[in-house]
C-alpha cells in the first residue's frame, strides 16, 4: 500500500485509538482479547482503505468495530447478556421496565431465530447475513459473492421463507415471518430496479 495510505491511516484512524479501546472495553467482557480485537479492526479498516478511502473515517472505524463484535457474537452461537456487554454502545434499543417474562420470551424468540438462521443452506445464510445484518445492497452482495443480483434475490427470498418455517417449527405462533417473505422479495425487486436506473 502506498505511503499516502499509511499517512492517512495514522492521521485519520490511529488518532481515535483511545475512543476505540473505550468502545471495545464497554462492549467486550474478555479483557485479554481487547488488543487482538483492536488489531483486527485496524486490519479490516486498512484493507478496506486500500480499495477506497472512506469518506467518514471515524464513523467507518467504529462501524467496523461493531461489525467485528457482531461477528464474534454470531460465531459463538450463544447469545448471552454478558457477551453483549454495554448495549447502548452498540446502538441496541433498550426499553426500561420490561417484565422478566418479556425478557425471557425475547431470549427464546432470539434463540429460535438464531437456530432457524443456522439451519439455512450456506449460500442462503451468507446472503441473508450480508443483506440484513451488514446491510449491504443487493449489488454489493452479488459482487462480494460472485453471483448475479437475481441469484441474491432468490437466495434472500428462500432464506426468509426457510427461516420463517424454521422459526415457527409448525406451531404458527409469534411473528408471521412467512407472510413477510413475499413483501421482502417485492421490496428487493424494487430496490434492484431502482439501482439499475
Amino acid at each position: 500500500m502506498p505511503a499516502c495510505h499509511d499517512d492517512w491511516f495514522v492521521r485519520e484512524i490511529l488518532v481515535h485509538e483511545a475512543a476505540l479501546m473505550h468502545l471495545l472495553r464497554r462492549c467486550w467482557p474478555h479483557r485479554d482479547e481487547l488488543a487482538d480485537l483492536r488489531q483486527e479492526v485496524y486490519v479490516r479498516v486498512y484493507e478496506a482503505a486500500g480499495k477506497a478511502l472512506p469518506e467518514q473515517p471515524k464513523a467507518f472505524l467504529f462501524a467496523t468495530a461493531r461489525h467485528l463484535l457482531a461477528d464474534r457474537v454470531r460465531r459463538s452461537r450463544v447469545v448471552s447478556i454478558e457477551t453483549m456487554g454495554d448495549f447502548e454502545a452498540l446502538n441496541v434499543l433498550m426499553v426500561d421496565g420490561l417484565s422478566p417474562e418479556h425478557c425471557c420470551g425475547a431470549r427464546q424468540v432470539l434463540r429460535r431465530l438464531s437456530d432457524a438462521f443456522d439451519r439455512l443452506p450456506a449460500r442462503c445464510r451468507q446472503v441473508v447475513w450480508l443483506r440484513r445484518v451488514e446491510e449491504l445492497s443487493q449489488k454489493q452482495v452479488a459482487a462480494r459473492l460472485g453471483i448475479s443480483e437475481k441469484t441474491v434475490e432468490k437466495h434472500l427470498a428462500k432464506g426468509m421463507r426457510l427461516m420463517a418455517e424454521g422459526f415457527h417449527g409448525g406451531t404458527g405462533d409469534g411473528l408471521d415471518l412467512a407472510a413477510l417473505a413475499p413483501a421482502v422479495a417485492r421490496r428487493e425487486k424494487r430496490n434492484a430496479r431502482q439501482h439499475a436506473d
